[in-house]
Order: structure tokens, then sequence, then C-alpha cells
């Protein structure tokens, strides 16, 4: 099992100084944003690195000697987005992640399956929460017969190039959490496409990440160490709270592209991001890392960083410490 960080909380930094924070965590592995939401800020010349040997060659230099490797690409993003700029430019992203991979020796690629409008003519993606009456079917299976074509392809591109996709079981996506996940893969008859196991997107909808992996087990291909803490308003507003705030232009806001951005977080929100073991103990994460091992004693296991109330560095010394003493009690081989 290799244990690393993904690389988008390390973006204020060059390449070489992001590998050099990994080594020092004593971790090995940095997955590498490559679009989608965010720009590929570590991996700039994605273009060239596709045409050209050199400077494939020379950005594998950057690892060399470091202790530290790339542990797959990541292109999270909307490739079914209703706003065609949006659905444009992050399944290209996604196509082309998948090809860099193929190019870098990479064998996973995470991102997200994306969400369709409600028909032909909507702007924005309508995410279906729980489809009690027939119209939110209907536009299940119109938002299926976009997704089924799509993923087809992509499934062929990552075959072609050695690559597995890891979707992110996450909401505001069709496919959000197992049912979905086969769903997919019965419709479009994939066979390589499967999930990225992102704990904290399970956590607070209330599912347990462990028996998640048990119950897709070789779907699940790639994962992520997120933890989330349950707040005691989650029993007035539930899971689902929705008091997020939209941002103005002259505030710090976060850019998703083409004008979206994300909102400002609940000010008494139900539940929040927060560094590994802020939400679940050392022991459910030996416990998340055994059933992940049991599945491959290869995966890749990354860090990602939200905890608003750390540091950059701060958060990430946190959860490795958690992870490295997680993967310790479970008795798990790291590479």
């Amino acid at each position: 099992m290799k244990l690393g960080v993904y690389n988008a909380i390390l973006h204020d930094r060059s390449l070489p100084e992001a590998i050099e924070v990994v080594a020092n965590l004593g971790l090995t592995g940095l997955e590498i944003n490559t679009g989608g939401f965010l720009p590929p800020v570590h991996v700039p010349n994605i273009d060239e690195i596709l045409s050209s040997d050199v400077a494939r060659d020379e950005y594998l230099g950057n690892f060399e000697g470091t202790g530290v490797e790339i542990a797959g690409l990541n292109c999270n993003g909307n490739p079914l987005h209703a706003f065609e700029p949006i659905r444009l430019q992050h399944s290209r992203d996604v196509r082309r992640s998948i090809e860099l991979a193929g190019r870098l020796g990479q064998t996973r690629v995470v991102t997200m399956s994306g969400l369709p409008g409600a028909e032909p003519s909507a702007r924005y993606s309508n995410w279906i929460v729980n489809a009690w009456n027939s119209a939110a079917l209907d536009v299940l299976e119109y938002q299926w017969s976009i997704a089924v074509p799509f993923w087809k392809e992509m499934d062929h591109i990552a075959r072609d190039n050695g690559v597995k996709v890891a979707l992110e079981l996450h909401p505001q996506n069709l496919v959000f959490n197992p049912a979905s996940m086969r769903e997919l893969v019965e419709r479009a008859e994939t066979t390589n496409i499967g999930v990225e196991l992102d704990a904290s997107h399970l956590f607070w909808q209330q599912m347990d990440p462990v028996a998640v992996v048990r119950n897709l087990g070789e779907l699940v291909v790639h994962a992520a160490a997120k933890d989330v803490r349950i707040n005691p308003n989650v029993a007035i507003e539930g899971v689902l709270d929705n008091s997020f705030r939209r941002m103005g232009e002259n505030e710090p806001r976060t850019s998703l592209g083409l004008g979206e951005w994300v909102n400002e977080w609940p000010k008494n929100s139900a539940w929040d991001f927060v560094a590994l073991g802020r939400g679940h103990d050392v022991s459910y994460w030996a416990e998340f890392l055994t059933a992940l091992y049991e599945v491959d004693p290869n995966m890749m296991v990354n860090i990602e960083h939200e905890d608003v109330s750390l540091g950059r560095i701060e958060g990430l010394e946190v959860a490795s410490s958690v992870l490295l003493e997680a993967a310790q009690l479970a008795k798990i081989t790291l590479e």
C-alpha cells in the first residue's frame, strides 16, 4: 500500500517544493491535479508531455531520487454539465488526463461521474436526491442517456491506455453510492471504470466507508483519506444542510471555472470536513486501511486536506500522523 497526498492543498508552491513536503511527512505518493474544477498547477505542460518524450522524461525527472512517486492523476469536475462550455472543458480534461496517465506510466485517474441537467434545454445540472415520484425517474432516465455513451467512450480510452478511471462517490453527481455505481457499470458495460473511495463524502451521508469498501470489493481502485465531524446542528438541519451563502465578487473566493464559485460554508454547520482523527479515531482508520488492503494490497490512499481550522502543512502533519499510525496498527506493509 502507498500513502500520499492529493496536491491541491500544495498548489501554493512549486512541484519540487510540494514533493519535499510529502517526503518530510514520511509519505511516498503525490496525486497530481490535471484539470476539471482546478487548474493543473503542477503539470502546466500537459499537451507538451502528450506529444514529446523529452518533455515527459523531464517531468518525471522531478520525482527521481526524492522517495516520492506520482500516485495517480486527479481531474475532478463535471464532464456531463448541462452548460456546454463547462461540459466541453471538463470532458476534454478527463480525456487528456487518461491519455496523460498512459504517458506517465500511471494506472489511476480520479474524477467524478458528472451530472447532466433535467432535460436537453437545461443550463444547470439537476441532482435527483430522492426519486419518489415518476417525474424524477424520467429525469434520471434522461441523465443516464447522456452519461452512458460518454463513459463507454472513456472506458475504451482507459482500456487503451492501461488505466482505471476512479469515480469519487460524490453527492451532486449521477454516481454517488454503490447502487448508482453498479448501475453505470451495467448500463455502460464498462471494464475500466471503478471507484475512488473518499471516506469523507460517505461519512456525512451517514454511510460507513468500511462497509462500502467491502460491498464494492474490486470496484474500489483508489482511495482518499479525509475525515468528517458530525456537529450537533445535524439534529436540526440534517445531513442535507443547505445553508450556504453566495460570496460577493470582492470577497476571496475559490473559482470552479467558467463563472462557478465555491460558496461560503454554513456558519452553524451540520457537519464539517476535518483532518484525520478529528472525526474518527486511529482505530477506525486502521479498519479502513485494512478493508482497502484486502481489496488490493497495492492500493493508493492519498490525504485530501480541507480542514479550514488548520494551515496547509499543519493539516497534512495531523492527517499523516494519524494515517501512518493507523497503518502500523493495521500491520500493513507500506511502499
